[in-house]
């Protein structure tokens, strides 16, 4: 029952903190925190108690929830963890208290409402990284989008409403497609076994056709690629981080890009190992591209927030290249990628929200000179900067080596274009930093620096990023095992992609 328990927990404290707003607005803040770190907390637990155990001892999935639904259907309520669904609860927890400190001053207006929201689309998250049966997948899938779409569209910046449709469009698109894949999936399986069933389990074992296979494969893999989001699909994700509130961006970056990568892991590569080989190319063509592109885009960016945003696009390139090079390698990386994007761009949005509040403006052709009057501040976003390009000693570097050298196995000529990205990741890392905290101060502000608040929030980043990057051991240890359940290790044997 823990599993279902830390969904529980979400969805009472969102309404706890709804109901609790007429009473006392500060209260419903304290709720929604508590009903973090109380799963936070859980989940750290969970993590420490398995630290020890080799992965034989900790079999493949560490707890299993089960109980019927809608059996007439195969509809289950089935939730299941292992290493890698750990890992994304941690990080899903964690950025999600972060969210809340941040939110503590910037949102005025329909407090309750707001952290009715932000504990929802939380809840549609933990739901996401937890269920082994399809058709609850979909439905937490969908339980995210909504949320998110009032977080964005009501307390959002001037073009809020344009924002939050069109990323309700782009990922109600790609939701509708993975829901006809799941579908066909339920229904080749049912007329191949007699059994018809929404189970993960089950449905790994499903006899098909290669052509079916290829086409509901894809049916999924867009859906994810929508979310993570891969170029050509990736054009609501600046206007989003734009026009979104600072916990809006750090949810968004942090852990909704992360369902799109999670499903590419858990489902895409189980359910179809050999059509997402055949397609492994293109994906990682699609990888590079986006490293590529969505790095030059930043580069070209005038505001703040939305050079941020296309770092994400260039980030989440890694993953989808690292994720189709189908070995140990990569795998790894891609989870650790994945979690340190999580918390360097988390804190440069938040850094970015704070700047906004002083300056009312993210125009980085109005900044320059801020080190010498915010000095903590600067020194916090210089080292995220140095995280965000890959600097050594930072959670990022390990991600981005690991996923590289991977995928050298795979491609060499992918991989040294996805290379010549870490080059292109410097020039707009220097760049934030050049036009923000150094130059010359010409209107004179006076500003203050990070407020005790705000200086645990970024110190807590910090120490985290600096973890990855000097011990990353306790992240590879719980994803050590590339091969996903129910998967033999020959349907994940390595094909070479080289001519």
């Amino acid at each position: 029952m823990i599993l279902l328990t830390l969904i529980l927990i979400l969805l009472a404290g969102a309404l706890l903190s709804w109901a609790a707003a007429r009473v006392n607005p500060a209260l419903c803040r304290w709720i929604s925190l508590c009903s973090l770190l109380v799963n936070f907390g859980i989940v750290l637990g969970i993590w420490m108690g398995h630290s020890g155990l080799n992965a034989l001892q900790q079999g493949v999935w560490w707890y299993e929830y089960r109980a019927g639904w809608v059996p007439h259907f195969g509809i289950s309520l089935h939730l299941a963890l292992d290493g890698l669904s750990l890992l994304m609860l941690v990080l899903t927890f964690f950025l999600g208290a972060l969210s809340v400190l941040i939110s503590w001053r910037e949102i005025r207006t329909r407090i309750g409402f707001y952290h009715f929201n932000l504990l929802f689309v939380l809840a549609g998250i933990t739901g996401v990284f937890l269920t082994l049966d399809l058709f609850l997948f979909y439905f937490f899938w969908e339980m995210m989008l909504i949320p998110m779409y009032f977080l964005i569209g009501i307390w959002g910046h001037e073009h809020r409403e344009y924002a939050a449709n069109k990323f309700f469009i782009f990922t109600q698109a790609g939701g509708l497609l993975m829901l006809l894949a799941i579908l066909g999936l339920y229904f080749v399986h049912g007329a191949n076994t007699n059994v018809y069933t929404f189970d993960y389990n089950e449905l790994l074992q499903t006899p098909m056709s290669a052509a079916v296979a290829h086409w509901l494969m894809l049916g999924f893999l867009i859906a994810f690629l929508v979310k993570l989001p891969a170029v050509p699909f990736h054009t609501w994700l600046p206007d989003a981080h734009t026009e979104a509130p600072t916990a809006g961006s750090v949810i968004l970056a942090g852990l909704l890009l992360k369902t799109g990568a999670y499903g590419i892991l858990r489902f895409v590569l189980p359910l179809f190992p050999n059509a997402a080989a055949a397609f492994a190319p293109w994906a990682m063509l699609l990888g590079v591209l986006g490293i590529l592109y969505g790095g030059m885009l930043a580069y070209a960016q005038t505001d703040l927030k939305r050079l941020v945003a296309y770092t994400s696009v260039s980030h989440m390139g890694f993953v989808l290249l690292g994720a189709f090079a189908f070995n140990e390698i990569a795998y790894q990386g891609v989870i650790m990628q994945m979690i340190a994007h999580g918390v360097s761009t988390g804190a440069l949005f938040m850094i970015s929200g704070a700047l906004y509040e002083r300056l009312h403006t993210r125009n980085l052709q109005r900044m320059g000179g801020l080190w010498q009057i915010m000095p903590v501040m600067g020194t916090a976003t210089m080292i995220f900067v140095m995280a965000s390009l890959g600097l050594p000693g930072l959670g990022n570097f390990i991600a981005e080596f690991l996923i590289l050298l991977g995928s050298w196995q795979a491609s060499h000529w992918l991989t040294v274009l996805a290379t010549t990205g870490l080059v292109v990741a410097t020039a707009y890392s220097l760049r934030i930093m050049q036009k923000v905290f150094f130059g010359h101060n010409e209107r004179q502000y006076a500003l203050p620096d990070l407020s005790r608040r705000e200086l645990l929030i970024l110190v807590s980043l910090i120490l985290v990023i600096l973890w990855l990057g000097v011990y990353p051991q306790a992240v590879l240890k719980m994803s050590r095992n590339p091969v996903p359940p129910g998967i033999t290790a020959a349907s994940f044997s390595f094909r070479s992609l080289n001519p």
